[in-house]
């Protein structure tokens, strides 16, 4: 390690004596599924106990209310877990935020439920990389932190929500809340490549389902008399797909509706993703969808209701961005790790933090791949790495170094 002073030397290989592997171990254990409110229950309580060594106050937060539209257009509530919140020396000088998730995409019935050893020194096994493995990276960088003379400094909130897979409906005002006044935020997602490659700008995302109403007939005798909600569905689908370009991603993603072959039917829901890239193509986007909505609902004279909004904005890579970025740069030199960033496609609570105006890195976590597929994998020699990353990254800041 060159360029580190004596108390970064020793703040960076405490790092190095925390049980990160086998903290991930026995967390990846517990299976965490968005929707496994009972598994999201367990992991709170051990992630409550784990933060609970750090100095603060520590709170298990009830997620906002959330509905879904379910396959009839009807509302129902969704339920998801708690959302850990640790407050840490509010009036100190400096105030950053950092945030992690608990839950992973698979499911408490989901075949991927167990760990593997791939080769010497990469795990395999559900969330171990996204983000286990980063909520351990964490909790390391600030045990170690909470060792230097600096910590005075230094004011913090932790952020693990359990819904961030799900585009997190439940904890986005928590994170709205939390982001308000900081200085800057690490989010501990793993790496966008396995060599450790931050993510950089990325694309807003949002959510729709769209309810299609029409009229019931014979399909036989008066099919005249009918408003075919599926065809409409479909024509709806068509129109928002041939929207997308190279500023824009659409996914129609599911049709819902129909019945017996001799009905038209007359309700659908239509499911769609859309992806804008910046701000002003997230305008666009919710132009032609308005647009597109309208032109279906004359042209096939049925009613549509749309449910859902843009829960990720999209987040461009500005100028107080890119220098968080050549701050940690910089540390990863001092460590002799080379860092560097890239666009990316996915989205994560790093949007939503830096639509808060806060600068954000959201790739802190391990390095690893395969996220979302039962191939996932962690590259155990990363655990230290990133955690000795974050907390010089934190030091330096701490000491009131600008970006």
């Amino acid at each position: 390690m060159r360029g580190l002073s004596t108390a970064e030397t020793d703040i960076v290989e405490a790092c190095a004596a925390e049980p990160m592997l086998d903290q991930v171990q026995s967390w990846a254990a517990v299976n965490s599924g968005s929707r496994n409110l009972d598994g999201l229950a367990r992991m709170a309580a051990i992630y409550a106990e784990e933060f609970g060594e750090l100095p603060g106050e520590l709170t298990l937060r009830e997620p906002a209310p959330v509905d879904a539209m379910e396959a009839d257009g009807s509302l129902k509530a969704l339920g998801h877990g708690h959302n850990l919140h640790l407050k840490v020396r509010p009036d100190a000088p400096v105030q950053l935020l950092f945030t992690g998730h608990m839950d992973t995409v698979f499911a408490a019935d989901h075949p991927f439920q167990s760990l593997s050893w791939r080769e010497e020194g990469v795990l395999n096994g559900p969330g171990v990389a996204d983000m286990k493995g980063g909520i351990a990276v964490m909790l390391a960088a600030l045990k170690a932190v909470e060792k230097s003379s600096l910590a005075a400094q230094l004011g913090y909130e932790v952020v693990i929500n359990s819904d961030e897979e799900v585009g997190s409906p439940g904890s986005a005002p928590l994170i709205a809340e939390t982001a308000r006044g900081k200085k800057a935020a690490l989010t501990y997602e793993p790496s966008a490549l396995p060599d450790g490659t931050l993510a950089g700008a990325r694309p807003g995302s949002g959510n729709f389902s769209i309810f299609i109403e029409g009229r019931s007939a014979h399909a036989g005798r008066n099919p005249e008399d009918g408003r075919n909600a599926v065809v409409a569905a479909a024509d709806l689908a068509l129109r928002l797909s041939k929207a997308k370009g190279p500023r824009l991603s659409v996914n129609p993603a599911k049709i819902e509706g129909g019945g017996p072959n001799n009905v038209v039917p007359d309700r659908a829901v239509l499911r769609v993703n859309m992806r804008p890239f910046t701000p002003e193509d997230e305008v666009r986007a919710k132009s032609a969808l308005d647009a597109a909505v309208a032109m279906v609902a004359a042209e096939h004279e049925v009613r549509i209701h749309v449910h859902g909004e843009f829960g990720r904005p999209p987040k461009p890579l500005d100028p107080q961005a890119e220098k968080l970025f050549a701050l940690v740069k910089r540390c990863g030199e001092d460590l002799g790790q080379h860092i560097q960033w890239q666009a990316t496609g996915g989205v994560c609570d790093g949007n939503n933090i830096a639509a808060c105006g806060v600068p954000v890195i959201d790739t802190m976590g391990v390095r690893g791949g395969a996220i979302h597929s039962s191939d996932e994998y962690l590259i155990v020699d990363s655990l230290v790495e990133r955690a000795q990353l974050s907390a010089l990254t934190i030091l330096r800041l701490a000491s009131g170094e600008t970006f």
